[in-house]
């Protein structure tokens, strides 16, 4: 996550960095580094980021399930968590979901996959186009 993707999220949320410190559980100071670009953005701060962002906007989604866009045969989807929990719009936030037909064990991991996914990008850009 770059600095101006975070800055987004931070306006998106409508929070000040306290606010966000406090909601995130972090401090002001790792705020500010995050949006100075002083410090790379945890794994842990951009999941939290976009579950907090997709809460806001799941009403206005129109987005198709994972398994739709990425056409998973029936077998797969049965053992993938996205499918279990009827999760297909946030299976980026998900851990332990079978994505390019194999699990993916962490959350760096997935995240590498994810951010080259159209399902991730096609939520990202809704997310970072509203205002």
């Amino acid at each position: 996550m770059t600095k101006q993707e975070f800055q987004s999220c931070r306006k998106l949320l409508e929070r000040t960095q306290v606010e966000l410190a406090r909601l995130l559980g972090t401090s002001l100071k790792a705020i500010h580094s995050y949006e100075q670009g002083w410090r790379n953005v945890p794994a842990h701060v951009e999941r939290q980021l976009y579950f907090l962002i997709s809460r806001l906007r799941d009403s206005k989604d129109t987005q198709k399930s994972c398994w739709v866009v990425k056409n998973c045969p029936p077998e797969q989807r049965k053992q993938c968590p996205a499918w279990e929990f009827r999760a297909g719009k946030l299976c980026w936030f998900i851990n332990g979901t079978i994505c390019d037909g194999k699990v993916q064990e962490n959350w760096d991991e997935k995240m590498r996959i994810c951010r080259q996914c159209e399902v991730l990008a096609v939520w990202r850009n809704q997310i970072m186009n509203l205002d």
